[in-house]
């Protein structure tokens, strides 16, 4: 895939690289001509000196024949004309812009730009962690297609006291095991779970 990246930075280093290394063929454009020449030494990937949102620099860089432009510069009001332009004057299929204050995202969105924010994604990620710390361990079987989770139930779990056959279990997921005070059960529709109790859930993905 042709891939134009346009900002600078670590970011942008990093991420070309990444990218290269997957096997896409990358075009950088950067406003700073000190950078580019450090760009171009260290990546074996075409560098265009100048500013990313101008319509005649996105040529120069092959827009027109892109498959995707990725717009990372440290300004959100960049990003977001670097992708418009990209779209509406060269017909780029996909576009990606970097929004550093996670305010922007709605409105990038509503004026058709796809927009990431690093701020959002790690708050995401935090609280994703927090709401499976119970989770011991999550193993992937059969090639990935199945899932086997290991759960301790605490004192605030909405399942505790509850027998498995009143509990709505997701299409495609069961209880398998309980563990409880150190003695493995196989459990059945009428076994009542308990605070404490430590569960294997098979289920898909």
């Amino acid at each position: 895939m042709r891939v134009l990246v346009v900002g600078g930075g670590k970011l942008l280093y990093f991420l070309s690289r990444s990218l290269m290394n997957s096997g896409h063929q990358i075009t950088i454009i950067n406003r700073n001509r000190e950078e580019c020449v450090r760009l171009s030494r260290k990546l074996s990937a075409v560098v265009v000196c100048g500013e990313g949102s101008t319509p005649a620099v996105l040529e120069e860089a092959g827009a027109y024949e892109a498959d995707a432009v990725l717009a990372v510069t440290p300004n959100d009001e960049d990003n977001l004309v670097i992708c418009q332009v990209a779209s509406v004057q060269f017909d780029v299929p996909r576009t990606l812009a970097l929004i550093n204050d996670p305010d922007h995202e709605e409105t990038f969105r509503g004026l058709g730009v796809t927009a990431i924010s690093p701020t959002q994604m790690l708050v995401r990620l935090l609280e994703q962690h927090m709401a499976f710390d119970d989770i011991e361990q999550l193993v992937p079987m059969v090639e990935g297609n199945i899932t086997v989770t290991e759960l301790s139930l605490d004192t605030n779990s909405p399942v505790a006291g509850m027998a498995l056959k009143d509990i709505p279990l997701p299409e495609g997921s069961l209880i398998a095991a309980i563990l409880r005070r150190g003695r493995p059960i196989i459990p059945g529709g009428m076994t009542v779970l308990r605070e404490r109790d430590r569960i294997v859930v098979v289920c898909l993905p």
